[in-house]
């Protein structure tokens, strides 16, 4: 790996130096940095950051399909209807991350869904509220460590925290921000970095609706 933080995989593709393996390799050429205004998507990344909190994303990710069908595919009205019977069944599958606090974190995150949908129209559309109003360059592996959290990472995480939401810290905001495309930070020289910028260039940001 070069210190630009650029990897060249086996295929002779340049990435992100983070990208090491199969399963990450693919998270990164598909998902990782690309714009998001699907609420279920939203809601699903928010929550498996939360679970990531003292893991790693590639042990969330390869769990990541047993997680979606115990949580019913990360619909919030399904999970906002949770109770302990669910909770039992949840800390009893080896599938994914038992963590009580993380699982009924997730049950009332999804229960407070409902009121930011009202007042805002959608996740998407309060999350999207929060991008950083100027969008910079792409950075080197240097530049990225030495940037800090943004501070719209630590506004989203207070104001979600104030609204009740439990396991959205700043780190997890800004882990989820960058993963949703709220943040490009491929580095400089990432291919996959250059086509998240087309996208977002093309995206049309969620607007808020408060009818």
């Amino acid at each position: 790996m070069a210190s630009s933080g650029i990897s060249v995989g086996p295929d002779g593709v340049a990435r992100c130096w983070w990208s090491d393996s199969d399963d990450l390799r693919r998270y990164h050429d598909i998902e990782w940095g690309r714009p998001v205004d699907d609420d279920r998507r939203l809601f699903e990344k928010l929550i498996l950051e939360g679970f990531m909190s003292g893991l790693s994303w590639l042990t969330i990710l390869r769990k990541r399909e047993n997680f979606r069908a115990a949580f019913r595919g990360f619909e919030p009205e399904a999970v906002a209807g949770f109770g302990a019977r669910d909770i039992s069944r949840l800390m009893g599958d080896a599938g994914i991350v038992r963590n009580r606090a993380k699982i009924e974190a997730t049950i009332n995150n999804a229960r407070l869904y409902a009121d930011l949908r009202r007042e805002a129209g959608s996740l998407a559309a309060y999350v999207w509220r929060y991008e950083p109003k100027r969008r910079r360059r792409l950075l080197d592996r240097a530049e990225l460590m030495a940037a800090g959290l943004p501070p719209e990472a630590v506004a989203l995480s207070k104001d979600l925290r104030r609204r009740g939401w439990s396991f959205v810290g700043p780190t997890t905001v800004h882990s989820f921000m960058q993963a949703m495309g709220l943040i490009n930070d491929h580095l400089k020289g990432c291919v996959a970095g250059r086509e998240a910028q087309r996208l977002r260039r093309e995206f049309a940001i969620p607007r808020l609706d408060k009818a």
